[in-house]
């Protein structure tokens, strides 16, 4: 009879390690196995990429200072964080129900029943105490065992968006910061070409005082020096604007002294990074570990969907003592014992759970696409990155070169208009040349900076980015 017993019991415990979830099967990446190489392309050495922080990106400390500011303050890095704690914790109420549920239940109670002729009292007193298993499912096709695989997964998603959610800050913190150089250069620029347009005004008024110009030279000057008023006043508002972002980010008050003075200082501070020539290092980016964990929980799904087309049987039991007098609450019939089981199958659904299993299945699919669409999209952006960089250091010598003409061209034009060679129209030409030149370096420049951070991001390469696995 034991023996039977074992037998039964043995048989029940390997039918509930039972599973009907397909094997997950992850695609090739449906990209080349090689960035693009070519005139466009930055071509690399057969280096691996390593795992990166963004200490040895970020290499200034104000920024790095700004960036652990953001890691403990911002409210967004905040809300995904708290995402990963809420998903780990769903996993452990799914898991609880691969596993009895125990309770206890305890009464006393006691009655009287007055005074017999004889004086003796007739009250009586009863106690019980019962626990048992109050619900217990056999996940004899793997039901409960999938859902919790599910939820795993799903939490695991959840905190691989987070790590998402963390290299997109650090890399805008670095944007900002570049971006507020860049404002200053900018701000620099337009007050530079405002005091040259008031010396102009001033000279051009004394010549059309003295005959020597028409009142029109005077008009144009005039305009030169009110764009330029302009452009100041905004740029001003264009650093005020970057302020309030980067305090965005840190989730607090910036300390002046941590911003750069200048698109100089920034440029030096973020190093430009390599690439690995296989592009398989795009897995370790956290938007595709992120699907490729919503692609296995999409599996697993299937798994409980199939589960759901057999009968689900549960057991519970009971035992404890129960006795009508509290004097004989431990005799030997006292303790009671009992134990039952329930099954239950539906019959007909109208297809309703062979729906479900298309539906998971269709799920599934849909999270395969999504998994191969993240891969290709990170291929892609990695790779216009590269495509830039490959560029980049030839633009910013031709817009260093161009300034440096049209800084020239306009030392000559206000030569040859003072000297009565040149006409005004020439000499407000040039400024406004010279004018247009050093924005455009400074905005190749920051396009440098730019694209590195950029590359930062597309790569998703921050080593302390990761966290315990629930």
């Amino acid at each position: 009879m034991i023996a039977g017993r074992s037998i039964l019991l043995a048989g029940t415990l390997a039918l509930s390690g039972c599973s009907l979830a397909p094997k997950t099967v992850l695609p090739a990446p449906p990209v080349p196995q090689s960035w693009p190489v070519g005139d466009a392309y930055l071509l690399q050495n057969e280096a691996a990429l390593p795992i990166l922080s963004y200490k040895s990106v970020f290499t200034d400390p104000r920024l790095q200072a700004l960036t652990e500011q953001a890691l403990a303050n911002n409210r967004d890095l905040r809300t995904a964080y708290a995402n990963v704690v809420a998903a780990r914790a769903q996993v452990r109420v799914t898991r609880s129900g691969q596993f009895p549920e125990l309770g206890v239940t305890a009464g006393a109670g006691y009655s009287d029943g007055g005074v017999d002729a004889s004086g003796n009292g007739n009250g009586s007193g009863n106690f019980s105490l019962r626990g048992g298993v109050t619900a217990f499912e056999l996940d004899l096709f793997g039901r409960l065992a999938n859902a919790t695989e599910a939820d795993r997964n799903r939490a695991l998603a959840t905190e691989a968006a987070s790590r998402t959610v963390r290299v997109a800050l650090i890399a805008s913190v670095a944007d900002a910061w570049a971006n507020y150089g860049a404002d200053r250069d900018l701000l620099k620029i337009a007050e530079d070409t405002a005091a040259n347009a008031r010396e102009s005004v001033r000279l051009t008024k004394a010549r059309l005082d003295g005959g020597v110009a028409p009142r029109t030279d005077l008009r144009q000057a005039e305009q030169i020096l009110a764009t330029a008023e302009d452009a100041i006043a905004q740029q001003q508002t264009a650093l005020a604007q970057d302020e309030n972002l980067i305090r965005l980010l840190v989730g607090a008050e910036v300390d002046r002294e941590l911003l750069p003075a200048s698109l100089a200082e920034v440029t030096p501070a973020i190093v430009s990074l390599p690439a690995g020539v296989n592009s398989e290092i795009l897995l370790r980016r956290p938007d595709v570990i992120e699907a490729e964990y919503a692609l296995r929980a999409a599996n697993a799904d299937i798994g409980v969907a199939r589960a759901a087309l057999f009968p689900s049987i549960s057991l519970t039991g009971l035992l404890g003592f129960a006795s009508d007098a509290l004097s004989s609450l431990f005799d030997s019939g006292s303790f009671s014992w009992s134990a039952g089981g329930d099954a239950t199958a539906t019959i007909f659904d109208a297809g309703g759970r062979r729906a479900g299993v298309a539906i998971s299945e269709a799920q599934r699919d849909a999270a395969l696409a999504g998994y191969e669409g993240a891969i290709q999209t990170a291929f892609r952006e990695v790779a216009d990155a590269l495509a830039v960089q490959g560029t980049i250091s030839e633009r910013v010598r031709a817009a260093a070169a161009n300034s440096e003409a049209a800084a020239d061209t306009a030392m000559l034009t206000d030569a040859r208009y003072k000297g009565g060679v040149d006409s005004f129209l020439s000499s407000l030409d040039a400024q406004r040349s010279l004018y247009a030149a050093r924005r455009s370096e400074i905005g190749t420049q920051l396009l440098l900076v730019s694209t590195r951070i950029a590359l930062f991001r597309a790569l998703g390469g921050d080593s302390s980015a990761g966290t315990a696995a629930p």
